[in-house]
């Protein structure tokens, strides 16, 4: 009677020694870790809650815009970072889900030579309107943007943003025209208005319309953030990798390569449109520019770029950090900008060439020391606390080094 046990002895007829259960002290490692990532979440979320009752409604205002900007990031980063397709076609995504939500929402009005176009529909429907014809829009570019890559889809894509320059002045009907443009109708939930209508107060804190639309875009930034992790994570998000790395290698594996690129890009136009509407809300005017450097010109497309590229490529959490520092350093330098001494727009010091330059050099230091963005950099400082933490075992296995996540973290 052999006294080998069982495993032992099937290893040995295979040839494969067999496999190590995890160290125990690991496990408690992997399971504080993700306790810890838990209650940071909490903690940032109840802290988010809470500010608005603490801080005055410029502080209000610039975390709003930064909200925008983290859900036109995230989209950016889904098809850039996770498909790899280049896009500078945002702001004319943003334009797209701004004019659609306006048409939607607006009652018909005549503007002098001007009929405004207005169907009326409930606020709510509006928006989600205005997400899926964002999408659609996309997806009726999805036939170039699968043909084409690198720079050539990117110059491709910027096509687009100078048809927004032509149709905000061609369809004044729909936008109200470059010159006055058209007041978007205040979003409406269920008879809850997130405006200055009616009165309502928490906590002895009255809550007008900079505190309402602060929870309202929590909420979508929210929603946003869980629907493309869900969406990273997926098989979906596993084909976007497939052909960002290797079209040929995914093709063989029995991904559908251009069904691919297109659900990517509609997806990203979708979040884009979403962040037009919020845009709409935050300014309470739909007003396309004749400048590239406005609201919907070039501009913004390089800032949403930026945001991309800072956070790091293909990561969510670091599109969310890359918008809080574009978006959120000209807003916060507006703010203090007394205090700060700074001049006025035409002095050249002013807060929004200041934070042009702080996120031009943002990009220029990741280009050159860390490509991987931001995101990198908070892999490294987890993986170095979690060994920190982890107490060792002694006489344990070593274990190769976990390769890089590609699940947008």
């Amino acid at each position: 009677m052999s006294e080998t046990p069982t495993s032992v002895g099937a290893a040995s007829r295979t040839g494969t020694p067999p496999a190590d259960p995890p160290a125990p002290s690991a496990r408690g490692g992997r399971d504080r870790g993700r306790l810890l990532r838990i209650a940071g979440w909490v903690v940032l979320l109840v802290v988010l809650l809470a500010l608005p009752l603490y801080i005055g409604p410029g502080l209000q205002s610039a975390g709003q815009y930064m909200m925008i900007g983290a859900v036109g990031a995230i989209g950016l980063t889904m098809v850039i970072g996770q498909a790899g397709m280049l896009s500078l076609a945002h702001a004319f995504f943003l334009l797209v889900g701004g004019t659609t939500y306006a048409v939607l929402s607006g009652e018909p009005e005549q503007r002098g030579a001007i009929s405004l176009v207005g169907l009326g529909w409930p606020t709510e429907i509006a928006l989600i309107g205005a997400v899926i014809v964002s999408g659609l829009f996309g997806l009726a570019f999805a036939p170039v943007a699968g043909r084409l890559r690198g720079i050539y889809l990117g110059v491709a894509s910027l096509a687009l943003v100078f048809l927004g320059f032509f149709l905000g002045q061609a369809a004044p009907e729909l936008t109200g025209g470059a010159a006055s443009g058209r007041n978007p109708e205040p979003f409406s939930l269920f008879g809850f208005s997130f405006s200055n209508e009616g009165y309502l107060a928490v906590l002895g804190v009255p809550f007008r319309q900079s505190e309402r639309l602060w929870y309202l875009f929590l909420v979508l930034t929210v929603i946003s953030y869980v629907l493309a992790r869900g969406a990273v994570n997926s098989r979906v998000g596993r084909s976007w990798r497939a052909v960002r790395d290797n079209e040929a290698a995914a093709a063989v594996m029995g991904v559908d390569v251009l069904r691919a690129k297109a659900g990517a890009f509609a997806v990203s136009a979708a979040y884009a449109g979403l962040a037009g509407v919020m845009i709409v809300l935050w300014y309470g005017l739909l007003k396309p520019d004749e400048s590239e450097f406005g609201t919907y010109g070039l501009n913004q497309s390089i800032a949403f770029l930026a945001m991309a590229i800072i956070g790091g490529l293909g990561s969510i959490p670091g599109a969310v950090v890359g918008a809080m520092i574009v978006f959120g350093t000209g807003q916060i330098l507006t703010i203090y900008a007394a205090e700060l001494g700074l001049g006025d727009t035409l002095s050249g010091v002013s807060p929004t060439v200041i934070g042009l330059y702080v996120y031009g050099i943002a990009v220029i230091l990741v280009v050159l020391f860390e490509p991987g963005g931001l995101a990198a950099i908070g892999r490294r400082l987890s993986g170095s606390l979690g060994r920190r933490f982890t107490p060792n075992q002694v006489g344990a296995p070593a274990r190769r080094p976990a390769p890089p996540r590609e699940d947008g973290s």
